[in-house]
Parts: structure tokens; C-alpha cells; sequence
């Protein structure tokens, strides 16, 4: 399990992270998202030990992570800018991992290659920037990691690549139990591989929930009357959201759809129907409207 607690981290008296805190568990698949400059990758970078906070603690499994070499064995990440020496081949890097991991699979590195088929003793500098991501995964992946770390993991790849990048992942996840933890501003991605969302802005964690919950407890309602008058609704509704066009009012409200469903019968409705929302949608209407952080992410 990945903890954050009541992290802080300044530079040149900016605040990167105000007590930010997260929740990780194990063998989860977590997204992380937020506007530019919410604090994202500097909470990564503190997660994979390449930054020291000012307080707070980072823990993986209870220990800590800065400036320890065993709790960093465990870890592999991609950050955005995913680094290699500048006339190093796929080979070269692999050697590289390969001594950093113990863990590290020379026969899954083999296996791999028959998926990312990429020029493997051309530097990785002349390679475009999609092959470049590639490589990182082919070697990130074969150092069998248990704690996966991905900044904007799939930048710059193809959707077919893309689908079969996300599939060796979470063939990790089921097989071996793999964590990870992933940024991005992609949410109709991450709705089809997050188990659990935290939205981040200013440098804080404002939310994180398991998805089952967000899509468990918000809802969309579209209703229509007899008239273009607006009922009054049962007091105990919270609503978040409401539009009308004519005589159907659309309502976003926070609870389960079957409740909601059942209090609305009051009104007397001609027709009323509980519609499935998007991750994009919730975190829209579960934050506040159009001009908050979740808005922001989608621009």
C-alpha cells in the first residue's frame, strides 16, 4: 500500500504540495488527475523517492521511501520525461535496469519484444517520441515491478498500442497483484482501467474514491411534466445540477439511482429515466460546476 499523509512541498516559497494526502491499496489501479499545475508530478516524485518533502510522510508497505534502496526495488516508474543517456540503445537501458532490479525478467524482456518490435540498437533519441514511450514500457515491464508508477502513461501512442499497452498492464495487475499508480488528464481512459480516482488540485488531494462508489452515488435524471412548470421536489434530494429544455428537466443529484427514482414518483412525472454518467461527468457535478478543478482537466 502507497500512504501520503499531510504532505508538504516548497520551492522558492511556492507551494507545490499543501498537506496533500493519499491512499493507495494494494494491488489497486489509481488514478491521479488534475489541472496543469495541481501538483501531480511532484507528488510522484516524492512517491518514487526522487524528491524529500519538507513533512508529511511517504510510505510504501509502512516504510518509508526517501533514500531507501530496498523500498525503491519495488517501485519502477515512467515519469513524463522518462529519462535515458543520451546514446543508449533499448539494449543498453535494459542493462541499466537490469542491475537497478533485482526482480528484473530477461525472459519477459525476450517475450515483449514480439509486441513493441522496436529497433532495438538504434539510439533511443532518433526514435520518435511514441516509439520512445514504448521503450519504456518494454523495459519498464520487464523489471516485474510490484509498485508501478506512471506519469501520462500513454502520451504519444497509437490506440492500438495503446490497448495493448493497457492490457499487459492489467494482466500485471490480475496475475502478480501489481499496484499502480497513474496521472492523467485522459478520464474517459481512465475510466476503463481505474479501480480508484483522486483529483488533486493547488496542491492538495480534494477527492479519491473507488469508482464504484462515484458511479454508485451520483446520477443523472431526466424527467418530463405535463406542463413546463417545475415541481417542487422532495426536500431530502440534493441536487447538483439542473437544466431544462421545454418540458424535460435534467437533474444531476447525489445518491443511488433507485432511491432517487422512487422519492421522484411524488412529482408525478409523464417520464422519468436514471442515466448512467461518465467519470468525465461526475467529477464535473461532484466538484462543483463548470468553473472548478474538474472542469479543468477536460480543456
Amino acid at each position: 500500500m502507497i500512504e501520503v499523509k499531510n504532505l508538504v512541498k516548497t520551492f522558492d516559497g511556492f507551494t507545490a504540495l499543501d498537506s496533500a494526502t493519499l491512499t493507495v491499496p494494494k494491488g489497486a489501479v489509481y488514478g491521479l488527475v488534475g489541472p496543469n499545475g495541481a501538483g501531480k508530478s511532484t507528488l510522484l516524485r516524492h512517491i518514487t523517492g526522487v524528491y524529500k518533502q519538507d513533512s508529511g510522510q511517504v510510505t510504501v508497505c509502512g516504510v518509508p521511501v526517501y533514500e531507501n534502496r530496498h523500498a525503491k526495488e519495488r517501485i519502477v516508474s515512467i515519469p513524463d520525461d522518462w529519462f535515458y543517456y543520451n546514446q543508449s540503445t533499448i539494449w543498453e537501458m535494459a542493462k541499466l535496469y537490469a542491475g537497478m532490479y533485482p526482480q528484473f525478467d530477461r525472459e519477459r524482456f525476450y517475450k515483449l519484444r514480439e509486441l513493441f518490435r522496436l529497433p532495438e540498437k538504434k539510439p533511443i533519441r532518433r526514435m520518435s517520441k511514441g516509439m520512445q514511450r514504448q521503450a519504456a514500457f518494454w523495459i519498464t515491464m520487464s523489471c516485474m515491478p510490484e509498485y508501478l508508477v506512471l506519469d501520462e502513461p500513454v502520451d504519444g501512442l497509437d490506440p492500438v498500442m495503446r490497448r495493448q499497452v493497457w492490457q499487459v498492464l492489467l494482466d500485471d495487475v490480475s496475475a502478480r497483484g501489481t499496484t499502480v499508480l497513474l496521472s492523467s488528464h485522459n478520464l474517459r481512459e481512465l475510466e476503463d482501467v481505474c479501480d480508484h480516482v483522486g483529483i488533486m488540485d493547488k496542491g492538495k488531494v480534494l477527492l479519491e474514491r473507488t469508482l464504484s462508489d462515484l458511479q454508485d452515488n451520483t446520477v443523472k435524471i431526466q424527467v418530463a411534466y405535463k406542463t413546463a412548470e417545475e415541481p417542487t421536489l422532495p426536500a431530502e434530494l440534493q441536487v447538483l445540477h439542473h437544466s431544462r429544455v421545454g418540458r424535460v428537466h435534467t437533474y444531476i443529484m447525489r445518491g443511488s439511482s433507485e432511491e432517487i427514482c422512487r422519492r421522484m414518483q411524488i412529482t408525478d412525472p409523464v417520464l422519468l429515466e436514471a442515466i448512467p454518467l461518465t467519470l468525465e461527468e461526475i467529477f464535473i457535478y461532484e466538484l462543483g460546476g463548470a468553473d472548478d478543478a474538474a472542469h479543468k482537466i477536460l480543456l
